[in-house]
């Protein structure tokens, strides 16, 4: 079973758009959203509603959950004034522009879902989060401590987690004493942070002979895709957003 993972659009509809062309090339069996469809850019409904006439299972994004309530919060953690006080005109334009409908669909997202497989006797736990089980805002970058890291997916028995919200993916294989649990960050759509502007997205092979005893049974393909960056960048910087958000999506920081 192949499954494409995608996360963190943040408004973005060109990325989106390159994204939906990606992945139908890859023709994966299932796809989930794990969250973050607004934010950052100018076109939120428009996110949400490609994603709604799709019927992709999709989980709340931090920012999601701020903006289907019509709160002033993203639950963000910004380190410096400035990136504070642009994250406070993020919101605020997102709050004004947001329909009703759509900021409705927003409130009704789960937190998490879970996908339970049989495969050979085997259990084999599959957890969508968006930052954590914990919270959906914590970050679990890459160099999280691998006992703190296999502490949180014991505690949500999840053998494989995939998650978003830092922008930076990664997978990393963790030992529980002869079983493996795989930690995968899915990256970013539409605002990538690791350097590299082009979206990024999940393939997760599943196959009738993975198990939680074999390490590599389970495979993960880390996918980037070009997108008119110069179209989502001119936008911010003729939107009432700071031109900062401009300059990220141009250098992918």
């Amino acid at each position: 079973m192949k499954i494409a993972l995608f996360s963190d659009i943040h408004a973005n509809l060109p990325a989106l758009e390159a994204f939906f062309a990606s992945v139908e090339q890859q023709r994966p069996d299932a796809i989930y959203c794990l969250g973050d469809l607004v934010g950052y850019n100018i076109w939120p409904n428009e996110v949400i509603n490609e994603i709604r006439k799709r019927g992709i299972p999709t989980i709340a994004g931090n920012y999601d959950f701020g903006i289907g309530r019509a709160i002033d919060d993203c639950g963000c953690a910004y380190k410096t004034d400035e990136e504070k006080a642009n994250g406070a005109v993020s919101i605020a334009f997102t709050n004004e522009i947001v329909k009703p409908n759509e900021r409705a669909y927003l409130r009704t997202l789960p937190v998490h879902i879970k996908v339970e497989f049989q495969i050979n006797q085997d259990k084999l736990n599959l957890l969508l989060v968006h930052g954590s089980p914990r919270k959906i805002n914590e970050y679990l970058f890459e160099d999280r401590d691998e006992k703190s890291l296999l502490r949180i997916m014991s505690d949500a028995d999840a053998d494989i987690m995939c998650f978003g919200h830092t922008h930076k993916p990664y997978h990393r294989i963790i030992n529980d004493n002869g079983n493996y649990r795989h930690a995968i960050n899915i990256g970013s759509v539409g605002k990538p942070k690791d350097g590299d502007p082009r979206g990024c997205y999940v393939l997760l092979h599943i196959e009738e002979s993975s198990s939680i005893s074999n390490r590599d049974s389970i495979r993960v393909d880390m996918v980037r895709f070009v997108y008119d960056v110069e179209k989502a960048a001119k936008a911010v910087e003729e939107s009432k957003l700071p031109n900062a958000y401009a300059e990220s999506l141009r250098k992918a920081k």
